[in-house]
């Protein structure tokens, strides 16, 4: 890849076969000679900065549009990405049986691909993306799990569609909002505690009727229950103001995109 001196995305760091390729965007540069001169705090709601890359948020299409050609350029994918309608659902396509050509979308919230001419790919601006793999390298899928995606199964639904083992699988947990920031109300810890008691300890006591959820330990449970080793899990979209969105810190804000890809050049 392009070494550029304004990072729009990072490589992700797992020990997936050298033909599968993965990054995820960040929203602003990770070094620009300008971020000390920018307040982050007194950002307007409606700012979506340097490189939002999606179309239903408000921001200018041109712009987007501009943004998501100079990704596909820059990292000389194989054809545009697969751009879901996400909806917090846990609906999981293929996209080689899916009667689809780019730009149109879908409405689902995870994708899969045996295929080297197809990019799964899924944005978020708090909830978790998930990359999966096979160490074979040539099975690759992108979930969207919000706590709505996770209580829903929609990884289970994601490794279901994998035709081997489970355990032949990795996964990758990208930015999505820390426990230590997301508030969520009891209803919601009931909903998974119900599924499996161990989610409880991913939930701690915050307000009255209040808990700080843990997407992470929930998203690893789920994965070490399939017999699958993940890695990541370790950023806070929330309170890592210069390099990610945040819908819960701005409502009106853009969206970062995980992307996977299968190369066999």
């Amino acid at each position: 890849m392009t070494q550029l001196n304004r990072q729009y995305w990072l490589p992700v760091k797992w020990q997936a076969h050298p033909n599968v390729k993965a990054i995820y965007t960040t929203r602003y540069a990770i070094e620009s000679p300008s971020k000390e001169n920018r307040n982050l705090d007194s950002e307007q709601p409606s700012d979506y900065s340097d490189f939002n890359l999606a179309l239903h948020v408000g921001d200018d299409p041109d712009r987007v549009l501009h943004n998501r050609a100079y990704l596909r350029k820059a990292l000389a994918l194989p054809t545009e990405p697969v751009w879901l309608e996400q909806v917090h659902s846990n609906k999981v396509i293929d996209l080689e049986s899916s009667a689809i050509s780019p730009p149109v979308s879908l409405e689902a919230d995870g994708s899969f691909t045996r295929s080297s001419s197809k990019v799964c790919c899924v944005m978020t601006a708090d909830c978790l993306p998930v990359l999966l793999s096979n160490l074979q390298g040539d099975w690759v899928s992108a979930v969207h799990a919000g706590w709505r995606g996770l209580a829903g199964g929609i990884i289970e639904n994601a490794v279901s569609q994998y035709p081997g083992k489970s355990s032949e699988l990795i996964a990758w947990l990208g930015p999505a909002i820390s426990q230590q920031s997301f508030e969520v109300g009891e209803e919601v810890k009931k909903k998974f505690v119900q599924q499996n008691d161990r989610f409880a300890s991913a939930f701690k006591s915050a307000t009255e009727g209040k808990f700080l959820a843990d997407l992470y330990q929930i998203a690893s449970q789920i994965l070490t229950d399939l017999g699958i080793k993940s890695v990541g899990g370790n950023h806070c979209t929330y309170q890592e103001t210069d390099k990610f969105y945040s819908y819960r810190r701005h409502a009106v804000t853009g969206r970062m995109a995980s992307l996977i890809w299968i190369n066999n050049k």
